[in-house]
């Protein structure tokens, strides 16, 4: 099914791009997120009257994320957890965990943004945890998990 991007997608393409993806796909996110219409010729003529419009509201989107990345880059925050006597948790530290502990330190940070590919955190120490704000914006934050006591 081929496409034309409103919005860029990482791994896929950048505003005003046709690109060829599954049915599946395109159908139940692009579309209902409002990142893609089909690439027939009307749909195609509107974008090109609406690019001017879809390209400043990208770049003030990327503005903004980039100013959170300036705030976010080498935040710290320390999270309490149960943990044994050789530091493993009784539980795990997952995104939500980490957005709360962010959000007391008074940044608001969504909980889809939070990056954990190895998953959860499950033991005591200091981790980097990437935020990914926008396509191409990404920042960097410290997290300690310390044991209760």
């Amino acid at each position: 099914m081929e496409i034309i991007l409103l919005d860029s997608i990482e791994n896929l393409g950048g505003l005003g791009d046709r690109v060829k993806v599954r049915p599946g796909y395109a159908r139940n996110y692009l579309f209902p997120t409002g990142k893609a219409k089909f690439a027939t010729p009307e749909n195609i003529a509107a974008f090109e009257a609406r690019r001017a419009e879809l390209e400043k509201a990208a770049q003030d989107t990327q503005t903004q994320a980039e100013t959170r990345r300036e705030r976010l880059e080498g935040q710290a925050v320390t999270i309490p957890a149960k943990a044994g006597a050789e530091g493993k948790l009784f539980g795990s530290i997952g995104p939500t965990d980490i957005v709360l502990a962010l959000q007391a330190a008074g940044v608001e940070v969504e909980k889809r943004e939070v990056l954990l590919p190895a998953g959860a955190l499950r033991q005591t120490g200091d981790y980097e945890v990437e935020l990914h704000l926008y396509t191409g914006v990404n920042a960097t934050i410290k997290v300690s998990v310390v044991a209760e006591s």
